[in-house]
């Protein structure tokens, strides 16, 4: 290790920079974004910096040679783009003993700069000993998706109590199990998930921290967790985190094989889903089961298809849970409807043809019985189907009866988001022969006109889009 890491204190004094065009000005935004004060040397003439108005204030333009100009109090100095003046600089900075960097030249820097991972009061930088700064950019772009984003809030929530707490725990090795419990368990949970009132009330109403990082059962909790509609690169960031801190996953059936995979492999798994026309274990068990392995200490995930809060019953667990007093969290994911329209190209909305959207569920025929199809004739509204496929012939019969024309443009677009994804296109009409085109779900339908501008119809096989365009020409 060349180059050993430090953090500068920024407020200690300003950092000169030097240089000239865009290089100088990326370095001055780098500087400005860390809320440096900052003295530029701009020897190209150009002072035209486009800052605003807040780093405008922390920002000096120099005039006059920055070779003879006064560095007392100067705790850093910057050269990018400033050719042989940074050169000479390097030498006068490391004759005085002040840090110096060289933009893309070690041999005259002192330090470098970092990849930087920013989250507030959590810094992360990145470096490889100047070798390859793209490196050092892609390991700081995993760790950007590994960091939840108010780590850095975390961080601040804890620095707002330390003093008090520790002055409450003599011994260190307490201190630090204390805030192991605070951070891993409902009270981080809670700052990271946005709720910072609640989490400030849980510390507070700690009476005993001792106590409290001497207890032995640790505190469970909840997540929901939207899966996506199949596609492992679609989980967000979020529900990724979740799965790999997980003690224990209860998973729908619908929930692929490639996503399961994501989950760490020393947690336990659960399925608890069914399929249509199979026996599944309830929903008052699934609450039951949920609520009893969070009591019992362990970080709990329901992992569903699509989003927990679209046909996905997370507000029957949450309503569960509350009363339970279990703490938990939501993490939506992206719902079948979404990612089947993205992946066949079916824009939901278009302007002047489509300026409402409504989703609905159909398992059964008496589900499409149920339905009052009369507010769904408007052809300005897009129509999304979950779990239709069963009661496809009776939707298409409520939309007849209501007025819908036969003509209306239909897409039917099974295992969306996956390798296998299958769709078809055609009219209402055809509904049940679309359906049965796509060898099997699970399927969305979308019934609109803006199913006409579908662009991705590359899953088909060459018998289906034959068939499509012939329907088409009739």
């Amino acid at each position: 290790m060349r180059f050993l890491p430090v953090f500068l204190d920024l407020k200690a004094g300003p950092v000169v920079l030097i240089g000239a065009g865009e290089l100088l000005r990326a370095k001055l935004r780098v500087l400005a974004a860390a809320g440096a004060r900052i003295r530029v040397h701009a020897i190209d003439g150009n002072r035209d910096l486009s800052l605003g108005s807040g780093d405008a204030a922390r920002t000096e333009i120099a005039t006059g040679d920055p070779l003879t100009a006064d560095l007392s109090g100067v705790i850093a100095i910057v050269c990018a783009g400033a050719g042989d003046v940074g050169v000479a600089m390097s030498v006068r900075a490391k004759a005085l003993g002040l840090p110096v960097n060289v933009m893309d030249d070690l041999e005259h820097s002192s330090f470098i700069f970092p990849a930087i991972v920013d989250r507030g009061d959590v810094v992360v930088a990145v470096g490889t000993g100047g070798t390859s700064p793209v490196v050092a950019r892609r390991v700081r772009e995993k760790i950007e998706a590994l960091l939840p984003a108010r780590i850095g809030e975390l961080a601040e929530f804890i620095g707002g109590f330390r003093k008090s707490i520790n002055e409450r725990i003599a011994e260190f090795p307490l201190r630090r199990r204390f805030w192991e419990r605070v951070i891993d368990g409902p009270i981080g949970a809670s700052v990271l998930a946005g709720r910072k009132g609640e989490a400030d009330a849980a510390i507070k109403a700690i009476s005993d921290p001792s106590a409290f990082a001497r207890a032995d059962k640790p505190e469970g909790s909840v997540a929901l967790v939207g899966a996506g509609p199949g596609d492992p690169d679609l989980l967000t960031i979020k529900a990724l985190r979740a799965l790999q801190d997980a003690d224990i996953v209860f998973h729908d059936e619908l929930v692929s094989g490639e996503i399961l995979d994501r989950i760490r492999r020393d947690t336990t798994r659960v399925p608890v889903g069914r399929r249509v026309g199979k026996p599944g274990i309830g929903q008052d068990a699934i609450n039951k089961r949920m609520i009893e392995a969070a009591q019992s200490g362990q970080r709990v995930v329901r992992l569903k298809g699509g989003d927990p809060f679209v046909f996905g019953r997370g507000g029957e667990e949450v309503e569960a849970l509350r009363a339970a007093g279990i703490a938990y969290s939501i993490i939506p994911g992206i719902t079948a409807g979404l990612g089947g329209a993205a992946d066949f190209e079916v824009p939901l909305t278009y302007r002047h043809e489509a300026t409402r959207i409504t989703f609905l569920t159909a398992h059964k025929a008496r589900d499409a019985e149920n339905v009052d199809w009369s507010m769904l004739t408007d052809t300005k509204m897009t129509v999304v189907v979950y779990m239709g496929m069963t009661a496809a012939p009776a939707i298409r019969e409520g939309l007849f009866a209501a007025g819908r024309s036969p003509e209306t443009p239909v897409g039917v677009f099974a295992r969306v988001t996956r390798p296998d994804a299958q769709g078809a296109i055609g009219t209402l009409r055809d509904l049940p022969e679309l359906v049965r085109r796509t060898h099997g779900g699970p399927a969305i339908l979308i019934i609109g006109d803006v199913v006409r501008h579908a662009g991705s119809l590359r899953r088909q096989t060459p018998q289906h889009i034959i068939s499509d365009l012939l329907d088409a020409a009739e």
